[in-house]
């Protein structure tokens, strides 16, 4: 099957956040425009469909990298991934209760990170039961040290229609700005599908990657119709993706798209896609923080390009 299967003709896509582009394209491999100009110091931001609020898309995930005591060697390098994070105009931060101390490490770093840090902070609900899913949640807010948590997404599904009412009534009261659902597997697909279509909902968190492209058929085209974001976890296809790549040449096109490795280029072939909002790549390294903020610089990729990397992928 092509990844092409189901569009029969070129679409209009129309994204607003401020100004309004239009754009004709293949859906399949559409590049979204910036939704704001930002005189090419600040990364590319999307517009969030439920709120046109533009977001930047490349933000961090704090999976295995923030799940550090104050005491390990690996902590004192975490304030300048931060800082990385924020100098190139990112802003998103996702976390969850199952990465062990990452929400209280990301909490500590944020209330002394000078000037005020500009985060956008997603974490989960990861527990059955409406009272302890409550419990979990105000400790969130707690470790985050934090009276307002960007988006609260139901880890995996877990006791999704339990939990949902409680997002909705805090989202409401202005506890919470946004709710959404996550995943990463494509055994959950179906069930994922489902509750996009029965749900309204501001985000879906799933997993994409340049070796891992099963969401294409059916969910990124419905969070695109339903009017869904998506950040997309595992980027690099949890880890063997960059292995498999390593020392092999760079396209002759990649710094055309203001590419400079493998890791950037990856990243940007998932924010080619016309439904993705944001990419989370995971890491504690302020270098590697640096270099994956790079790909939400310059030109997205043409749909040839994209195909060339999925031949390189095997």
């Amino acid at each position: 099957m092509s990844h092409t299967d189901g569009y029969t003709r070129r679409q209009i896509l129309t994204l607003a956040a401020g100004a309004t582009a239009v754009l004709t394209f293949d859906p399949a491999f559409a590049a979204t425009a910036p939704s704001k100009e930002t005189g090419g110091k600040n990364m590319l931001t999307r517009a969030i469909p439920s709120s046109n609020e533009p977001l930047p898309i490349v933000g961090v995930g704090t999976y295995r990298g923030f799940d550090v005591a104050p005491a390990d060697p690996a902590y004192k390098n975490l304030p300048s991934v931060l800082s990385a994070l924020f100098e190139k105009g990112g802003t998103v931060i996702d976390s969850s209760p199952m990465y062990g101390r990452a929400e209280q490490t990301t909490g500590e770093l944020l209330s002394i990170h000078k000037p005020r840090s500009p985060a956008f902070l997603a974490t989960k609900v990861w527990t059955r039961g409406r009272e302890e899913g409550i419990a979990q949640m105000e400790q969130s807010f707690k470790l985050l040290q934090t009276d307002r948590i960007d988006l609260m997404q139901i880890h995996n599904l877990l006791d999704w229609k339990t939990h949902l009412p409680t997002l909705r009534k805090w989202k409401e009261e202005g506890r919470i700005r946004y709710i959404g659902i996550t995943h990463y597997t494509a055994s959950a697909y179906d069930e994922v599908e489902a509750v996009l279509k029965a749900e309204p909902l501001d985000f879906l968190q799933i997993n994409y990657a340049l070796d891992d492209r099963g969401v294409e058929k059916r969910i990124l085209p419905l969070c695109r119709e339903r009017g869904v974001a998506v950040i997309c976890n595992r980027p690099f296809g949890g880890g063997d993706l960059l292995a498999r790549l390593k020392g092999k040449p760079l396209p002759g096109w990649a710094a055309q798209v203001g590419v400079t490795s493998w890791p950037q280029l990856a990243l940007k072939f998932l924010l080619t896609h016309s439904a993705v909002t944001c990419v989370i790549p995971g890491t504690g390294n302020p270098r590697y923080m640096t270099e994956n903020a790079g790909a939400g610089f310059g030109p997205m990729l043409t749909g040839a390009q994209r195909e060339q990397l999925i031949d390189v992928v095997g």
